[in-house]
């Protein structure tokens, strides 16, 4: 028997602003409104599989797939990837599903790819949430390397990167670091970064998330509690969830407390 939970995994081709994409995607019908996952740097749509798990999502609508640059999505130049192209294929792939209103997860590069997603189609998002995205210029710990150790040579850089994520001290640091030459390619750093940076330090991010008219949740791990902008987020209406036992990956170090906290916010935000 077929469980009618699976995943089905699949290939889009797309072109976006002139550059061919063959986008890995994997997705699940359902009878209650879709959920769009978008997942952070050197990470792939797998961080989001275990959806199919948990039976409070039973009978929900799934899309999730690999940003370009990540995964086993192809791309014809890495060189055009930015924040704001991520966000173009993410609703190019909502229309072939032929979605039109869903709730939205991001985390990290996903959950900025989210925000200006959720800004140019507000509308259409039902809920939001925000899993560790980036709202200020505090959030580039990992961004901001391609500034802070430049090297002309890509490979050369992610060799170091991920040197320095593997002796990082929060939680899942090295399991993320491990995997990372064999989710990312390496061309696609410089691009994705100097634009997370660009948009954190330039953009008026943590206006534009607490300005959405959706139920928004921020989710960050308990290690984050000191982010300077909780109590605005709070203030502002923003439903806060702190994962325990968890850095800025709680889908690899907490991820029963992080799926529990996703589907009851979103199964409040339907009322």
């Amino acid at each position: 028997m077929i469980d009618s939970n699976q995943l089905t995994k699949e290939f889009i081709p797309l072109e976006v602003k002139g550059v061919q994409l063959r986008v890995a995607s994997m997705h699940r019908e359902g009878k209650r409104p879709p959920i769009l996952f978008l997942h952070g740097f050197g990470s792939t749509k797998e961080d989001y599989a275990d959806v199919a798990c948990y039976p409070q999502f039973k009978d929900r609508r799934i899309i999730a797939f690999d940003a370009p640059g990540c995964g086993e999505t192809q791309c014809t130049d890495l060189s055009s990837l930015s924040i704001p192209f991520l966000r173009q294929v993410a609703e190019r792939v909502l229309q072939c599903h032929g979605i039109e209103r869903f709730h939205l997860v991001g985390h990290s590069m996903g959950g900025l790819s989210a925000l200006l997603l959720a800004c140019g189609i507000g509308d259409s998002v039902l809920s939001f949430t925000n899993i560790k995205g980036n709202l200020a210029p505090e959030d580039c710990f990992l961004s901001r390397q391609i500034l802070e150790y430049p090297s002309d040579d890509p490979n050369v850089f992610m060799q170091e990167f991920v040197e320095r994520a593997w002796q990082d001290t929060t939680f899942s640091s090295p399991l993320y670091a491990a995997s990372l030459p064999y989710k990312v390619r390496a061309e696609a750093i410089a691009p994705i970064f100097c634009s997370m940076v660009d948009l954190s330090d330039n953009d008026e991010l943590l206006e534009k998330f607490t300005r959405l008219s959706c139920a928004r949740m921020f989710v960050y791990g308990e290690q984050y509690r000191s982010l300077s902008y909780l109590s605005t987020l709070m203030k502002r209406g923003v439903q806060l969830a702190e994962i325990e036992h968890s850095g800025h990956f709680p889908m690899y170090s907490n991820p029963p407390a992080l799926w529990a906290r996703i589907s009851q916010f979103i199964d409040r935000s339907e009322g």
